[in-house]
């Protein structure tokens, strides 16, 4: 028999893999409308939801995706999850608007506890998060790894090409921020490889285009994995850029030659 467990255990799990759909105030969906949803796509199914009338709560269910558990928590009538931490945003302006919206949010199930950070299981999660965002009135996706929220729709395109065979949407799935000594790195990369990117500062003079070299960087990364020896590679002008993993290798360090 599979035990119950309670939504505010499962909600109270510190756990980095995770992506949260934020909604407008009173509009966070209930147990009905994932099984509505789940029945309209068919890619995922809900494998288990509590019975409110012997657990005394319905405000969380499990899904089955590909194979993969995965926990919904703050779902109607309970309270909703805590808003996860936004330092970037992709398709969505800054406002004020965001102090009252409303979370729910979606985590690898316990079954996965030993392999939150293994590729299928973020995959799975990532798709999982673009086809919550098909629900009414989803304001953002928050892609807790990389402190991102995303406009629904953007993120919801970019998830599904990177599925189908597409690039890794390194806007989405990670970020880029300046470092304090002038140059770039990235965020959220580290677990999906282990390691962040730095690009140093004479790689980013034209901010533009050194945004760009991160990001091609932060996409074949994410597809090729950890760097556990120093490579060199020609960028797109004819430079060679030099990638050194560094700090026990927990970040991968980007200069260049001409």
């Amino acid at each position: 028999m599979k035990a119950i467990v309670s939504a505010e255990n499962k909600a109270s799990r510190a756990d980095r893999s995770a992506v949260s759909l934020v909604f407008a105030p009173g509009a966070r969906p209930d147990v009905s409308a994932i099984g509505a949803l789940a029945a309209r796509n068919g890619k995922f199914s809900v494998s288990f939801a509590p019975d409110e009338i012997s657990s005394g709560e319905n405000h969380w269910v499990e899904l089955l995706a590909n194979g993969l558990t995965f926990d919904v928590t703050g779902l109607k009538p309970g309270p909703a999850r805590g808003q996860p931490e936004r330092a970037h945003l992709f398709g969505l302006p800054e406002g004020p608007e965001f102090a009252a919206c409303e979370a729910i949010t979606i985590t690898p199930g316990s079954h996965l506890a030993g392999g939150r950070t293994m590729l299928p299981v973020l995959r799975n999660l990532a798709l999982l998060g673009a086809l919550f965002a098909e629900l009414p009135q989803v304001f953002a996706v928050a892609w807790h790894p990389a402190r991102a929220w995303s406009e629904p729709g953007y993120f919801r395109s970019a998830i599904l090409r990177w599925i189908a065979g597409g690039p890794f949407p390194g806007l989405g799935l990670t970020a880029i921020a300046p470092t304090s000594e002038g140059g770039l790195k990235s965020e959220g990369l580290e677990i999906f490889t282990g390691q962040e990117l730095v690009l140093s500062p004479d790689l980013v003079r034209d901010g533009a285009e050194g945004a760009k070299v991160a990001v091609r960087l932060v996409n074949w990364l994410a597809e090729s994995g950890m760097l556990t020896e120093s490579t060199s590679m020609m960028g797109h002008s004819g430079e060679t850029l030099h990638l050194v993993p560094q700090q026990n290798q927990q970040i991968v360090k980007v200069t260049q030659s001409s």
